[in-house]
């Protein structure tokens, strides 16, 4: 039996539509790649090149000075060492808690869930606002402590919505009711097939609140008072500050020490970025298809 291959003609507005869109999409990929590319650039150029405005895309005069002058200040150790605890900490505990509020809320044999969730979407248009939540971090002598960049943020009601929905979409009813009639407890089945059929959702989960707990500082710089317990986000900030409030009175001193703090900007932000950077290709392939599974139906 012969097979003929019939190749299907694109039409002439088919090919114009299809250049708009590769145009389109590589205008696009130059606008978000090359302040990525600018900011790597400048860290690695002289501070001189830096403020003179000479980096457009390559280093210039080819410089280690910005990540020396970080490497040389101990509390920038300790704020990595800080951060990865509260990434790390804080992210296995708020995808625990989310799995356990999201999964009970997408099961129809739940009573109250729909009262349940509108408080919780509730909590997510209106929020006590800055000063009572202070008081109930105080409250609960969470001051200055740890657990004060752990617990109160620990459920983001966004993510919860996102995981009831994709254990609606993709953990069917009839799977239930056979694993009830095999004698399999909630936790047991919870453990053994929820988890196993969810890697999509809990990758972008723990991505989510990875990316997040990294990158937060306010919570820091509202209840830490003691240094050694500052995330590095707020110590690069108190470094930027203090190289910006300069009391020098020599012109020469005072113009390197602005060209430093300028340089510092760029280098900062390589050095708060690498993490995020090194746990994103690890998630990639789960993120796509978890958002989509999670955001097509209510």
């Amino acid at each position: 039996m012969n097979t003929v291959k019939t190749t299907i003609r694109e039409s002439a507005g088919d090919k114009i539509f299809v250049i708009c869109l590769y145009v389109i999409l590589s205008l696009l990929l130059v606008i978000v790649l090359y302040p990525l590319i600018y900011i790597v650039s400048s860290s690695f150029s002289s501070p001189a090149a830096v403020t003179s405005g000479r980096v457009w895309l390559w280093p210039v005069e080819f410089s280690l000075k910005g990540y020396a002058q970080l490497m040389d200040n101990p509390k920038i150790i300790t704020g990595y060492a800080n951060s990865l605890f509260y990434t790390a900490a804080g992210t296995l505990i708020s995808v625990a808690l989310t799995i356990m509020i999201a999964y009970p809320l997408s099961r129809k044999t739940f009573k109250g869930r729909n009262v349940l969730m509108m408080l919780v979407t509730f909590t997510l248009l209106f929020t006590g606002g800055l000063i009572p939540t202070y008081l109930v971090v105080k409250q609960m002598g969470l001051i200055d402590t740890r657990w004060a960049l752990i617990i109160p943020n620990a459920i983001w009601v966004w993510q919860v919505i996102i995981a009831r929905t994709f254990f609606q979409t993709s953990i069917p009813d009839e799977l239930i009711d056979s694993s009830e009639l095999d004698g399999c407890s909630d936790l047991r089945f919870m453990w053994s097939v929820v988890i196993p059929l969810s890697k999509p959702i809990i990758a972008v989960l723990f991505l989510m609140y990875a990316v997040g707990q990294w990158n937060a500082y306010f919570d820091a710089l509202i209840y830490l008072k003691t240094a050694q317990l500052f995330p590095l986000q707020l110590i690069l900030r108190s470094i930027i500050i203090l190289n910006n409030s300069s009391n020098a009175t020599d012109a020469l001193k005072l113009v390197e020490r602005q060209q430093l703090a300028e340089l510092l900007k760029y280098s900062l932000i390589v050095v708060a970025t690498i993490p995020v950077l090194i746990i994103y290709p690890f998630v990639q392939r789960y993120f796509v298809q978890g958002m989509l599974v999670g955001s097509v139906k209510g």
